[in-house]
């Protein structure tokens, strides 16, 4: 799988960790998914898997997911109803051209944290940390295939 070959271990703990700080701040839910190919567009693609990773579930139903398929050069940015109110469509455009930026320029792992840090921040802004908040998602990257 040509992900896990650009996205190594070190990578991986890399994003990991980018998204537990982000999620240090927010009570919402940041979640990464990359694959190499996808026969739907990279929207009805992120839109699916956002559903299967339950990202619908959160209380707030403030949940983000950022999903790439490397070989496809195609991504999206997505949110659950809770944020994308609060946010609107500007603001993933926003993520999207930042991300693309990192993208053009072959560099995979930061685009994904520095969308993830952006992603963060919004959260952070409209859904603080509350004192008893809860991870509900896991913060580990997701490749395509995995359960």
């Amino acid at each position: 799988m040509i992900a896990q070959e650009i996205i190594g271990i070190p990578e991986r703990e890399k994003i990991r960790r980018a998204v537990s700080d982000a999620e240090l701040k927010t009570s919402g839910e940041i979640r990464v998914f990359v694959e190499d190919a996808s026969a739907d567009t990279e929207l009805d693609r992120a839109v699916y898997v956002f559903e299967e990773l339950g990202m619908h579930k959160t209380d707030l139903r403030n949940g983000i997911l950022l999903y790439l398929a490397l070989k496809d050069k195609r991504f999206a940015v997505i949110g659950d109803h809770g944020i994308h109110e609060k946010v609107g469509d500007a603001f993933w455009e926003g993520i999207r051209s930042h991300m693309q930026e990192k993208l053009s320029q072959g560099d995979v792992v930061g685009a994904i944290v520095a969308g993830v840090r952006e992603a963060g921040e919004a959260l952070g802004k409209f859904f603080p940390r509350s004192h008893d908040d809860k991870n509900e998602l896991s913060d580990d990257i997701v490749f395509g295939g995995d359960k």
